[in-house]
């Protein structure tokens, strides 16, 4: 599977509070589903399966997501289980008890819900939320392998510059390269990013040292503006996002150094994740 993202842009307030929404209430899914595992002796996934429909015509707005991703987010849920019950049997410490979610990032569809367009520059939801039509920011070879490939899913996730949709395309990944028949030894340490068997250190950038000082201050201008037992001001909500922001570059700063992005082609962001 390779993963494929675009920036979801040119779309208005009220289309990217309906994207919000539709995060909101994959979240209330995969919850109730938790809740239901929680309270319900051999819980299995089709149950949770059959809670979606249920959920449908109790709740509006749950009705309004699309039908396969409440599927897709009772699979989130179940995928949580699993994984508890695996680490059980085979002893793993911490065993990771499935927790509720309280700040979700993403929505998942599978098939349904949304419509790519012929030429791959918009990305159409058509789901209850009614989000519409956002224009889809990406480099040529990613826009081109979301055209050529079978998309198994669609996800759309929100960041502190944005939201963003990532295609899960059903085609494997392939690095190139060229076999020289040389072979060398790599450590990975902590002083440097790695060294050779013959010496010679690649050394590591060191992103967040470099935007502590900053961060710091974004931070110290947080604390400031919160307001214990009351409701956020404005300029709270602005302070907030300014430190979400700069913690996304260190976190693509790093990423990039050490799986560097496909080139950018003319008016393209975005690549491989």
């Amino acid at each position: 599977m390779l993963v494929r993202e675009a920036k979801l842009k040119d779309g208005t307030p009220e289309q990217y509070q309906a994207l919000d929404e539709a995060i909101r209430t994959g979240q209330f899914v995969r919850n109730k589903c938790l809740r239901l595992w929680m309270d319900t002796k051999k819980c299995t996934r089709a149950k949770m399966q059959a809670l979606c429909k249920s959920l449908a015509s109790e709740f509006p707005f749950a009705k309004k997501l699309n039908s396969m991703a409440r599927q897709a987010h009772a699979d989130r849920a179940w995928q949580a289980v699993n994984r508890f019950y695996k680490n059980c049997r085979e002893g793993v410490k911490p065993a990771g008890y499935p927790k509720f979610k309280k700040h979700n990032r993403s929505v998942e569809y599978k098939t349904s819900g949304w419509k790519l367009s012929n030429d791959g520059y918009t990305l159409t939801f058509t789901d209850g939320f009614k989000a519409g039509i956002f224009s889809l920011y990406c480099n040529g070879k990613a826009r081109e392998d979301i055209l050529r490939s079978k998309i198994n899913r669609v996800r759309v996730v929100r960041r502190a510059d944005g939201f963003y949709a990532q295609f899960c395309l059903d085609i494997e990944r392939r690095e190139q390269g060229t076999y020289t028949g040389d072979v060398v030894g790599i450590d990975l340490g902590i002083k440097y990013f790695i060294k050779d068997q013959n010496d010679n250190p690649t050394l590591c950038p060191q992103f967040l040292r470099q935007s502590e000082q900053r961060l710091k201050k974004l931070q110290r201008q947080l604390s400031r503006r919160y307001r214990q037992g009351k409701k956020q001001s404005a300029n709270y909500h602005k302070a907030r996002r300014q430190l979400g922001k700069q913690h996304l570059k260190v976190h693509r700063q790093r990423r990039d150094w050490a799986i560097p992005p496909t080139p950018l082609s003319k008016g393209g962001y975005g690549g491989m994740r």
